[in-house]
């Protein structure tokens, strides 16, 4: 195959005058060493933690978008706040799109490399907002005879931050979690999971549809933040599953003091000798996302077991291990369309991407709601 001499892909530009852009440049085909491979990429999925480095700290309310096809370009102001924030990376054009999946067109010499030309795959290695791809071999996870390259797009983020919150929790002895923004892509992935391996998960969502979506897939416990009973929902359906880890999603608020709270109050209910430093079992609540962009608040009436921190999947994943990396990217592959299926709000080009009345709809992080792109279409 007789590939372009250069292709587009998005960058994201934080200038000295306090605005940020978003444009596709035109950038060169590279030639792929030993152990690297070429992707055409055709499927690359915009997920919440794609966000920080195409938007950061600009205001996203009031961007705008102008030029047509491949010219168009988008841009919003930053404030004096959110400039000192991005301080590091002002004048630095960063590459965006942590997965996406398309086929091999390209390989070294390695026999790793050459064994996945023409073969439909799976990455995760940033910059996958671009018509190409190159990256190691090794980062490359092939899909199974007859899956698409938008079945696996969402490959990596979403599924192995689900598995690895099971992981965590077997790790760290704990037996039942909680989460927050349960109907989401990636809690709808973790109730099949749970389902699936026999663990209770606890649901936290803020709307009614929302309980519906999550009782239709047969999920147990569900609890709506809406509701004035929240608090004690919360504790009853703490209490049945013996949950003493949550994964927050919102990060801001004092949506995590309000788990932690709700721990301690379903192990009050245990009788047990009473002690001035609360309940004996640590309760860990870990902020994974940050569709909360306020000050995380801790009400802290839960004793003294307890822990709040941050959970990010690259690191869990260096901590664990490779043998757990490979094994846990294997049931993804085998499960692709079962358990791990994303379904997509709508499918867009690179330069739609960059629309700002799109940008508007995908940036609004609405539950259940995800964007495409496909890097391949309009070109």
């Amino acid at each position: 195959m007789t590939l372009p001499a250069t292709y587009l892909q998005m960058l994201s530009t934080v200038g000295k005058d306090a605005k940020l852009t978003m444009e596709l440049h035109e950038v060169p085909m590279p030639t792929p060493k030993d152990d690297q491979v070429v992707v055409r990429v055709e499927a690359t999925p915009i997920n919440p933690s794609d966000h920080g480095v195409m938007f950061g700290w600009a205001t996203m309310g009031e961007a705008s978008s102008s030029g047509k096809g491949a010219n168009t370009v988008l841009s919003a102001p930053v404030s004096k706040a959110g400039m000192g924030v991005m301080k590091a990376r002002i004048g630095q054009s960063l590459p965006v799109g942590n997965e996406g999946a398309g086929t091999v067109v390209a390989a070294g010499s390695s026999d790793a490399a050459q064994a996945l030309i023409g073969k439909t795959v799976a990455v995760m290695g940033g910059g996958m907002y671009a018509q190409y791809r190159c990256m190691p071999a090794m980062m490359c996870m092939p899909l199974l005879p007859g899956n698409t390259a938008k079945e696996g797009a969402s490959s990596f983020v979403n599924p192995l931050t689900a598995l690895c919150f099971i992981e965590t929790m077997r790790l760290e002895g704990h037996s039942a979690i909680v989460h927050t923004a349960a109907a989401s892509n990636l809690g709808q992935m973790l109730n099949r999971i749970c389902q699936a391996d026999g663990v209770d998960i606890v649901n936290i969502v803020r709307k009614q549809e929302q309980v519906d979506i999550l009782k239709g897939m047969g999920a147990k416990y569900i609890v709506n933040s809406s509701d004035d009973s929240f608090m004690a929902d919360l504790t009853d359906a703490i209490h049945a599953t013996g949950a003493t880890l949550g994964f927050d999603a919102t990060g801001g608020g004092q949506l995590a003091s309000d788990i932690l709270s709700a721990m301690e109050a379903a192990a009050a209910r245990t009788p047990g000798a009473y002690s001035i430093y609360g309940s004996i079992k640590h309760k860990q609540v870990y902020l994974y996302g940050g569709l909360d962009t306020s000050p995380t608040t801790l009400s802290r009436g839960y004793g003294m077991a307890w822990g709040v921190g941050g959970w990010l999947l690259p690191n869990f994943l260096a901590k664990a291990g490779p043998e757990v990396g490979i094994r846990l990217r294997a049931r993804v592959a085998k499960e692709l369309t079962t358990t791990f299926a994303s379904h997509y709000t709508d499918e867009i080009s690179l330069s739609e991407a960059l629309d700002a009345d799109v940008v508007a709809r995908y940036n609004a992080k609405t539950t259940g709601e995800k964007f495409l792109i496909c890097p391949q279409k309009d070109v």
